[in-house]
């Protein structure tokens, strides 16, 4: 992770983030519609590009998962945000890099929730692969659910599912703000 980074540009994080061939992009309200909408999409272009079938199933889940985020962890942006002011705003994108595809999911949170949202992928991040499963396990079996319906098992269950560490970044974006962005690697 990197230190909060000064002078954030939302264009300049698009320009990063769009490296290679970008499969999906979508930013606005996060809606079910748009869930819908967005993964009969990735099927379709998966479909074309002959994927093998277990990357197309872990693109596609992974991909759900963090919509799902999206949909249900967002805060309404800063009004001077050059975006959408949707309560439910979110940036993502899915880009096929080489030899891996990539979800990058932005979106903007209130600066006190920073530490919480970095402990938690912290913990994630620390956690082996027997490990992730087994908390995984141990939330489904004691039926331990948030407010928001998943218990904190979207982040473990992207791990799990992709075998691969959670990047992340957190961007000032004014006093009050800090831009949040997620990448997830599968390969």
């Amino acid at each position: 992770m990197r230190p909060l980074e000064m002078a954030f540009e939302l264009k300049n994080w698009y320009l990063e983030k769009k490296q290679g061939e970008v499969i999906l992009e979508y930013n606005g309200s996060i809606t079910p519609e748009l869930i819908s909408e967005a993964l009969h999409s990735i099927e379709n272009s998966l479909n074309m590009k002959n994927e093998k079938n277990r990357v197309r199933k872990k693109v596609y889940n992974v991909f759900v998962e963090s919509l799902q985020n999206l949909y249900h962890h967002v805060d309404l942006p800063p009004v001077t945000a050059p975006v959408e002011q949707s309560s439910n705003f979110g940036i993502i994108i899915l880009s096929k890099d080489g030899t891996f595809y990539r979800i990058s999911t932005g979106n903007f949170v209130k600066k006190e929730k920073l530490n919480y949202i970095k402990d938690r992928i912290d913990q994630v991040n620390s956690l082996s692969d027997e490990e992730v499963r087994m908390l995984y396990r141990d939330i489904l079996n004691n039926d331990e659910f948030s407010d928001k319906g998943g218990g904190g098992l979207g982040m473990l269950d992207i791990v799990r599912k992709t075998g691969n560490k959670l990047e992340y970044y957190f961007y000032q974006f004014d006093d009050e703000y800090i831009f949040f962005s997620l990448d997830v690697y599968i390969s």
